[in-house]
């Protein structure tokens, strides 16, 4: 079932509600970008604001979920932009590293720590849209399909757009390991 349509004029009763049923993933779409508490709870507060200040006149939302969630991506990777020296680490080194337990020994943390900084960096540097379509579908495991529907897309084209920005990301992160880019 879909959701109702939600106008850009909101009443204070409905943007309480809305943040009653959505603050939590706000804020967990912005820690995975930010990877910080206070940071995402800047941008959870944004988000909000934005709400309450929108356009009466503007569209009304139809996915107030995917809408708030675009907007908490946006935010993070804006604040991100402009907090950060980007560098540069591959893509393959990833995966296993973000996968690990806690416990792993003080020199990998700190491998581990520099890696995720370095994708906060190489996400912020994507358009938000392709940077929205990586974090759903490799930080919360979504698939093709629910993304594509998510984003008003096709399947298809969700998945040709990870496959580059993977292959992207992969060849940014052997340029800087001084390998051939």
């Amino acid at each position: 079932m879909a959701a109702p349509m939600e106008s850009a004029n909101l009443s204070a009763t409905d943007l309480e509600r809305i943040f009653r049923e959505n603050h939590a993933m706000v804020f967990r779409a912005a820690y995975r970008v930010t990877g910080n508490v206070n940071d995402a709870e800047d941008v959870m507060q944004t988000v909000f604001l934005r709400m309450l200040k929108r356009d009466p006149g503007a569209d009304p939302v139809g996915n107030m979920a995917s809408f708030l969630h675009r907007s908490a991506v946006n935010a993070a990777l804006d604040l991100v932009r402009t907090r950060q020296n980007i560098r540069n680490i591959p893509l393959d080194e990833l995966e296993p590293v973000l996968a690990e337990p806690a416990h792993r020994s003080p020199e990998r943390a700190q491998s581990s720590g520099e890696i995720r900084d370095w994708l906060r960096g190489a996400l912020a540097r994507l358009n938000p849209r392709i940077a929205e379509m990586f974090m759903l579908r490799f930080f919360d495991g979504k698939e093709n399909p629910e993304i594509a529907r998510l984003l008003n897309t096709t399947p298809g084209t969700v998945a040709v757009t990870l496959s580059r920005t993977r292959d992207r990301l992969e060849k940014e992160f052997r340029a800087y390991q001084g390998g051939v880019a």
